[in-house]
C-alpha cells in the first residue's frame, strides 16, 4: 500500500479444531497509519485468526507475521502490540491500578506510564478499585489501558465498544483514529457496521473462515449491488419506459420520482438529454456499509435464522 511495509502479514493461515474448519487459507496485510476493521459473521473465525497473529493459537497451515516475523520471537511483546481480547482477563481482586502495575512490573514500564494510560482512558479516578466489580465498559477501558501500556505501534482490538455507552463509543472512535493518524497500525473487529463506517479506512472481511473482501469502505460500499439512483421528473412515465428499453430496471416512487436500480448517473442523464426529458434531480444513493457487508455474507452465515415477521405468525 502506496510503498509502506505491511506490519500484520496473514499468509495461508488455516485452523482447524478437530473435524471443523475454522480458518481457511487466510491472507491479507494490514499497513500502518489506517484503521483497518476486521469484519464476519459469528463463527467467521475472527477470532481465532486474532489469536494466531498473536501467538496463542497455532495454525494448522499458513504462518502469521508482526513486522516481519512470529509474534512469539519478540522479545518485548508488549512493546510491539498492544492486544484487547477479553474486556474480562484481569485478576478481580486487583485494582485497576495494581493490574497495570503489575504489566508494567513485568515488561520494565515504570509507573508513571500506568497513570498515564489510566487518564488517557478515563479511569484516573477509579483507578483503586477492585476490577471485579467493574462493568462491561469499564473493562473495556482498562483492557485498552493494557494495551496502550507499551506504548506499541500496533493494536489489535476484538470488539472494543462491547459495553460501552454513546459517550464511550465516541471516545474509542476517536482514540483509533487518532493512533492511526500517528502512524500506528489499528486493526479493530466488530459487529457495529455503523462504527466501522465511521471509525474504518479499510476492511478486511471474512466469512467462514475464508477472505471475502479486502478494500477501502469507499471501494466495498460502491461495489454494493444496493446502490441506486434517485430522479426526479415531470415525465415519470417517459423515463421509466426508455430506461427499460436500455435494459435499466426502474420504479416510480411517486408521481415525479423514480428509483433506478443502478449507480449509473451519467447514463441515466444522457438517456433523458437524448429524449428531451425534463430531470429535476438525479441522485446517487449509494448503499450503507451494513447493507454491502449483508450482501458480501448472506452465503457465510455460520447460523441464519429465518425471516421475522410477527410473533403470532412464529407461534402459528
Amino acid at each position: 500500500m502506496n510503498g509502506q511495509t505491511a506490519s500484520i502479514e496473514a499468509r495461508g493461515l488455516t485452523k482447524r479444531f478437530g473435524g471443523t474448519l475454522a480458518v481457511d487459507d487466510l491472507s491479507f496485510e494490514v499497513y500502518p497509519g489506517h484503521v483497518t476493521g476486521f469484519l464476519g459473521p459469528n463463527g467467521a473465525g475472527k477470532s481465532t485468526t486474532l489469536r494466531m497473529i498473536l501467538g496463542l493459537d497455532r495454525p494448522t497451515a499458513g504462518t502469521a507475521l508482526v513486522n516481519g516475523r512470529p509474534f512469539t520471537e519478540h522479545e518485548r511483546p508488549l512493546f510491539e502490540v498492544g492486544a484487547l481480547l477479553d474486556p474480562k482477563a484481569f485478576h478481580p481482586g486487583r485494582s485497576a491500578r495494581g493490574h497495570l502495575r503489575s504489566l508494567a512490573l513485568a515488561n520494565g514500564i515504570g509507573g508513571e506510564r500506568v497513570e498515564e494510560v489510566l487518564d488517557i482512558v478515563g479511569l484516573a479516578g477509579v483507578g483503586a478499585r477492585r476490577v471485579g466489580g467493574f462493568s462491561l465498559g469499564m473493562g473495556q477501558r482498562l483492557g485498552i489501558a493494557s494495551a496502550l501500556l507499551g506504548d506499541p505501534g500496533i493494536l489489535i482490538l476484538d470488539e472494543p465498544v462491547n459495553g460501552l455507552d454513546p459517550d464511550g463509543i465516541l471516545w474509542i472512535r476517536n482514540l483509533l483514529r487518532s493512533l492511526a493518524s500517528e502512524g500506528r497500525t489499528v486493526l479493530v473487529s466488530s459487529h457495529l457496521m455503523s462504527e466501522m463506517a465511521l471509525t474504518a479506512d479499510q476492511l478486511i472481511i471474512v466469512g467462514k473462515g475464508a477472505l471475502l473482501a479486502d478494500d477501502s469502505v469507499e471501494n466495498v460500499v460502491q461495489a454494493s449491488g444496493h446502490n441506486s439512483v434517485r430522479v426526479r421528473t415531470p415525465q415519470a412515465d417517459e423515463l421509466v419506459t426508455v430506461l427499460a428499453s436500455e435494459g435499466l430496471s426502474a420504479r416510480k416512487d411517486n408521481a415525479n420520482q423514480l428509483t433506478v436500480d443502478s449507480g449509473a448517473t451519467d447514463r441515466i442523464g444522457d438517456l433523458a438529454a437524448r429524449h428531451r426529458i425534463t430531470v429535476h434531480e438525479l441522485t446517487l444513493v449509494q448503499a450503507s456499509l451494513e447493507e454491502a457487508y449483508m450482501e458480501l455474507t448472506h452465503d457465510s452465515l455460520t447460523y441464519q435464522a429465518e425471516p421475522f415477521t410477527s410473533l403470532n405468525e412464529s407461534a402459528a
